[in-house]
């Protein structure tokens, strides 16, 4: 399927607009409680709403002011060293299609309302924001090295797609990937799953799956705390590196 490499906001149907309200709805109902303070704030800074989907111009706008991201139209998942390259220049890629009514509760590929619910009211947050930056730095240095490449991609999976937070002594989430997700964000608060402190190599260490939901999450005290790990992630991810290419001499 063709999918759209500009937003158009015209072109989209009232079926469009009920699959948002309907999404939005559910998730906020849920989130209220569950999610990050910081998250939950910056809804209201970009003025998300279920009756109205996102115009990527005037959320661009607010973030520009806010911390110099904005975000870059892309039709599916873009290629690693893509993706890294817009994101050290302050773009975050989202596509502008939403799924269809019958699709609310999976969908194999990340559309609109993953990408921008999920992920933009995060980038209202300098910390986070100099966090995910930082990584597109560290990637880009090491893209053509599929073990950087994949270790990195468990650091992001961890933190920025499905990570959570202690706030005021609660487990908060953070990530993504659950917030956008009717399921996990339940799952991910139960007592069925692992819960594990923030650490690097830990992550370095953990495999993961992303066609199921998740058994361990890793937590975080706060944004800073990840802007903060950037040296260690560079050095511990340069350590692996040095120990794979001695074993393969």
């Amino acid at each position: 399927m063709n999918r759209p490499t500009q937003q158009i906001y015209e072109n989209y149907t009232p079926h469009d607009f009920a699959v948002w309200e309907t999404l939005f709805n559910r998730q906020i109902n849920l989130l209220t409680e569950t999610a990050s303070k910081e998250y939950l704030k910056a809804h209201k800074t970009i003025n998300f709403s279920p009756k109205e989907i996102p115009d990527f111009r005037k959320v661009n706008s607010i973030l520009g002011d806010i911390t110099g991201w904005n975000l870059h139209v892309v039709p599916c998942i873009s290629p690693q060293k893509d993706f890294f390259q817009l994101l050290s220049q302050k773009k975050f890629t989202a596509t502008c299609w939403l799924r269809a009514m019958e699709q609310l509760d999976y969908l194999e590929e990340p559309d609109m309302f993953h990408d921008v619910f999920g992920h933009v009211p995060l980038l209202t947050n300098k910390s986070y924001c100099d966090f995910f930056k930082g990584i597109s730095t560290i990637a880009l240095e090491h893209i053509e090295n599929p073990l950087a490449v994949e270790l990195l991609g468990k650091i992001y999976w961890f933190t920025i797609e499905f990570g959570l937070i202690r706030e005021e002594g609660k487990m908060k989430i953070y990530g993504a990937g659950i917030m956008s997700s009717f399921g996990e964000v339940k799952h991910c608060l139960s007592d069925k799953v692992t819960r594990l402190d923030f650490d690097v190599e830990k992550i370095f260490s953990t495999e993961y799956r992303n066609d199921q939901m998740q058994n361990l999450y890793y937590v975080i005290d706060s944004y800073e705390q990840l802007y903060n790990s950037l040296d260690e992630i560079n050095t511990g991810l340069k350590r692996r590196l040095q120990r794979a290419s001695e074993i393969n001499i």
